[in-house]
C-alpha cells in the first residue's frame, strides 16, 4: 500500500470513529425501555411510526421485539442491534432484554457497549434490575446517562430521584434539563446550560412531538405555562446550581458522573433533547482490553469479538448469526480474517448490517459498529477475529444460574432435532447446559437465571426445531465452579449435600440446594476454592450433546 493510500485510509478511519456512538439501554422491566428505543429510532428517521410494546389491532409491532414469544407476551427477551444515522452521526443502539430472567444476555451485550443509558420510572426510582445492571456498567467503567421516564404520570419529586442516585449508587447526578411540573401538569423541560425552555404538545400516537423553544425570560412563557409551575422549576434549578456540582465530561466518561434527563418516551416529551445532548457528551468508540493490553480503535488492522449468537432469526432459512462488535480498523466485505481461538483463516463473504430482524449486506464497518456473520457452527461467544498481528480480546464470563431442570425428550425419533436444537441454543447462550457425571444419563440439564429462560428454550425447540420437551426440576438453587478443576475436587474426596455435574467444557460444577449447604462445604473443606462466575475458556471446543 502506498503512503498516500495509507494516509487516506487513516483519515477515513479517524473520521468514522469520530462520528460513531454506541450504547445500550439498561432498566427494570416496565420502565419503558422498548418504548424509548422506538422513539429514538423515530427521531433518528429509522422508522416512520413508533409502535407500542403491547400492540393491539392494527397498531404497529415494535421494531426491536421480533421473536414470536416477545410479541405474544409484550416483553423483550432477546438483545437486538439497531443502527441508524442522525445529524451526521452513526448510532449503534444495543437493545437489551428488559426481563430480569435474561440478565445474562444483557451482561454480554454490555461487553460490546461504549455507553449505557439508565432508564428510570419517575414513580418508582431505582429498581432491583437497574441496580444489578448498573454494577455491571461500573465493573466495566461504562459512562452512564440517566433518562427519568414517565414524567407525564404522577411520580416522585425530581430532587428526591437525584438524591437516590447519589446516595444509593454513589454516582454524582447532573441534571442537563429540569422538568416543569409533572403528571397532568407536566409542561416541558428547561435546559440548564442554555436556559432555554422546551415546551411539548402531545403528539398523535407514534408520531414525533411538536416542540416549541423559548428563552426563559421570554414574556410569552407566562401565557403558556402556569406561573407557580415555572417558579418552582426555576427555584429547584437554583438549588442545584448552589449545590456546586459541575458537568465534567471526564468524570462522565470515567463513569463517576451521570447526566440526567427528564421526559416521557410514550408521549415523546424530552426524547429529541436527550438524543442531541447524548451525541454531544457520549464517549466515542474506545480502546478495548485484550490479553496483551488495550487495542486502539485507530489501529489500522481489523479486529472484533463475538458477543452474541442467535439461531433462527429468519425461521425460513434456519440461519445462525454471530453478532460481532468491531473494535479496530476497517471491516470490509469478503475480507479474510484469522480466528484467534482456532487459528483458522475465514473469508467473511456475507456480512450483514442488522436492524432488529431486518438485514442487508454491508460493504464495510468501523469501530463501534456491529455486524452479523453467518455462523455455521464455527463461532462461540467471546471469540476474536482479526487481521495482521494476533489480537485476542478478554472473554465474556458466564454467571451463576439459580434454576436447574432436566430437559427430557419423550420422543426418541426426534432425537436428531432435539440434539441440534439444544446445541444451537447453548451456542448462542440462551441457557447454560450441564451434564450429569453418570454418562448413562444422556439428557441435558438446563441451568438458567430465571424460569422464563427455560420456557423460552422449550418454546423455541417446539417452534424452530419441531421437538416437544418436558422439564423436570432438580431442586437446586446455587451453582459453583471448582477452581483447579477435577484434580482439586479429587483431592477433597467424597463430599455431601451437593451434586457434581459437568459444564459444556467438561469442568466440574457443584450444585447446592441452598446457601446453607454451600457454607457448610466451605467449613468442611476450606481449601476447596469455588467460583460463582465460570472462568473464560479459550482454545477449547465445548462438548456437544
Amino acid at each position: 500500500m502506498s503512503t498516500d493510500s495509507a494516509l487516506q485510509d487513516g483519515r477515513e478511519l479517524l473520521d468514522a470513529v469520530a462520528r460513531r456512538r454506541n450504547f445500550a439501554i439498561i432498566s427494570h422491566p416496565d420502565a419503558g425501555k422498548t418504548t424509548l428505543t422506538e422513539k429514538l429510532l423515530l427521531y433518528g428517521g429509522a422508522i416512520q411510526q413508533a409502535g407500542a410494546v403491547k400492540a393491539r389491532g392494527e397498531q404497529r409491532k415494535v421494531t426491536s421485539d421480533w421473536m414470536e414469544l416477545e410479541k405474544q407476551r409484550g416483553i423483550s427477551i432477546t438483545s437486538t442491534v439497531l443502527q441508524f444515522d442522525y445529524t451526521g452521526n452513526t448510532i449503534n443502539l444495543l437493545d437489551t432484554p428488559g426481563h430480569q430472567d435474561f440478565s445474562e444476555d444483557t451482561y454480554r451485550t454490555l461487553a460490546a457497549a461504549d455507553n449505557a443509558v439508565m432508564l428510570e420510572d419517575a414513580a418508582k426510582g431505582l429498581e432491583p434490575q437497574t441496580r444489578k445492571l448498573f454494577e455491571v456498567c461500573r465493573m466495566r467503567d461504562i459512562p452512564i446517562f440517566t433518562f427519568i421516564n414517565k414524567m407525564d404520570r404522577p411520580g416522585r419529586e425530581p430532587l428526591a430521584l437525584l438524591d437516590e442516585i447519589e446516595s444509593e449508587l454513589e454516582l454524582t447526578p447532573w441534571a442537563v434539563n429540569w422538568p416543569i411540573g409533572s403528571g397532568e401538569q407536566f409542561r416541558g423541560v428547561i435546559d440548564r446550560r442554555s436556559h432555554e425552555v422546551i415546551l411539548f404538545s402531545r403528539a398523535e400516537r407514534g408520531r414525533q412531538s411538536e416542540e416549541r423553544h423559548l428563552n426563559l425570560d421570554n414574556p410569552e412563557l407566562k401565557e403558556l405555562v402556569e406561573a407557580e409551575l415555572l417558579e418552582q422549576a426555576v427555584e429547584e434549578m437554583e438549588l442545584l446550581d448552589a449545590a456546586g456540582a459541575e458537568l465534567d465530561l471526564e468524570l462522565v466518561h470515567a463513569g463517576e458522573l451521570t447526566p440526567v434527563f427528564f421526559g416521557s418516551a410514550m408521549t415523546n416529551f424530552g426524547v429529541r433533547p436527550f438524543l442531541n445532548a447524548f451525541l454531544e457528551m457520549a464517549q466515542k468508540p474506545v480502546a478495548r482490553q485484550s490479553q496483551d493490553g488495550p487495542v486502539d480503535p485507530l489501529r489500522p488492522d481489523f479486529s472484533g469479538f463475538v458477543f452474541k449468537l442467535q439461531a433462527n432469526m429468519d425461521p425460513r432459512h434456519r440461519d445462525r448469526v454471530a453478532f460481532v462488535r468491531v473494535c479496530s480498523g476497517r471491516f470490509e466485505k469478503d475480507m479474510t480474517v484469522r480466528h484467534a481461538r482456532t487459528g483458522k483463516a475465514i473469508r467473511l463473504s456475507r456480512p450483514q448490517k442488522l436492524f432488529g430482524q431486518d438485514r442487508e449486506v454491508v460493504e464495510d464497518a468501523f469501530p463501534g459498529d456491529v455486524i452479523g456473520l453467518n455462523n455455521p457452527g464455527m463461532f462461540s461467544i467471546g471469540d476474536t477475529l482479526y487481521t495482521g498481528t494476533k489480537v485476542e480480546y478478554e472473554g465474556i464470563p458466564c454467571f451463576s444460574p439459580e434454576i436447574f431442570s432436566w430437559l427430557r425428550n419423550p420422543n426418541p425419533s426426534a432425537f436428531k432435532n432435539f440434539r441440534k436444537g439444544v446445541n444451537e441454543l447453548r451456542e448462542e447462550g440462551a441457557v447454560q447446559i450441564l451434564y450429569d457425571n453418570d454418562e448413562s444419563k444422556r439428557d441435558p440439564i438446563l441451568a438458567a437465571v430465571g424460569q422464563l429462560q427455560l420456557e423460552v428454550v422449550q418454546h423455541r425447540l417446539q417452534n424452530e426445531y419441531g421437538v416437544e420437551t418436558r422439564l423436570e426440576p432438580l431442586g437446586y438453587q446455587v451453582a459453583r465452579w471448582v477452581t483447579g478443576g477435577w484434580p482439586s475436587l479429587e483431592k477433597v474426596g467424597r463430599i455431601f449435600n451437593c451434586k457434581t455435574v459437568r459444564d459444556a467444557w467438561n469442568r466440574p460444577v457443584l450444585l447446592f440446594k441452598n446457601d446453607w449447604n454451600l457454607n457448610q462445604l466451605h467449613e468442611e473443606h476450606p481449601d476447596l476454592e469455588l467460583n460463582a462466575v465460570a472462568p473464560v475458556v479459550s482454545g477449547v471446543e465445548p462438548i456437544s450433546l
